[in-house]
């Protein structure tokens, strides 16, 4: 799934191509939205919140799409050649300059214009937004003491933008695993200052690297690398699927780095 910061660069590459252009064609592959046709209207702008993309359309329209595992949004040009099969495209949104493509999108609903807190409303701060607080994710955080800190990161509604990757890195780059609780952490606003920190370094990015090192292979301590050397001491990577039956992830950690 898709972190934080690369929905933030979706955001920014739809708002440029789009905002400002009179929707010219649009195409809602799925059956609630077959028949919305969304001519003549004009795309007033894209952000992201969390995991979340909010395009405005006219002054009615609300388009909440979430990529979920497996979405993405392309922009072509009329003459370009898609680079995703046609059949997993969900909605198609045209322009005078552009085609925006959302495909294998894991949420796609129209909505009101007034609606935003219906989206998004759950989320807790996001971390490369406007509304980021490191006091109120520890808050939250706090509300239940007895959660493992990796399954507390990726709950959106303590603070949106965290996926598996982040989840993982930061554990390590704290030296903690992620099965400990959160009572146990002894600095959460260390943990809440380094997330910040590597989402701000990787939003521009186009190779996200949590070591600083962008070679393949290289960009992270554990995150993927089970059964391999970690990448700062040598020691065995491990993971272990944590979480709530039916919602378990992967975790990684070092077990000489992390205790």
């Amino acid at each position: 799934m898709p972190e934080g910061d690369t929905v933030w660069r979706t955001a920014r590459a739809l708002d440029s191509a789009l905002t400002g252009a009179r929707i010219t064609m649009s195409d809602f592959r799925v059956p609630s939205l077959a028949e919305v046709d969304l001519r003549g209207r004009l795309v007033n702008g894209t952000v992201s919140r969390g995991k979340h993309l909010l395009t405005r359309i006219g002054d009615d329209h609300l388009l909440h799409t979430h990529l979920k595992m497996e979405g993405s949004w392309h922009l072509y040009r009329s003459e370009s050649r898609w680079q995703r099969p046609v059949e997993q495209a969900r909605v198609v949104l045209r322009t005078p300059r552009w085609i925006a493509v959302g495909f294998s999108l894991g949420v796609l609903e129209l909505l009101g214009a007034d609606e935003t807190e219906r989206a998004v409303g759950h989320l807790g701060p996001d971390l490369l937004g406007e509304d980021w607080s490191p006091d109120e994710a520890i808050r939250r955080l706090m509300v239940a003491p007895d959660r493992t800190i990796g399954e507390a990161l990726l709950d959106q509604r303590n603070l949106a933008g965290i996926g598996n990757l982040y989840r993982s890195e930061l554990c390590f780059l704290n030296g903690i695993l992620p099965t400990t609780p959160v009572a146990e952490i002894r600095d959460l606003r260390r943990l809440m200052a380094r997330a910040k920190a590597l989402l701000e370094a990787n939003k521009t990015r186009r190779i996200q690297t949590t070591t600083g090192n962008t070679r393949h292979g290289h960009q992270h301590w554990v995150y993927g690398r089970n059964g391999q050397p970690c990448a700062r001491c040598g020691t065995t990577v491990r993971m272990e699927m944590i979480g709530t039956p039916g919602r378990e992830r992967a975790a990684y950690w070092c077990p000489s780095c992390q205790h």
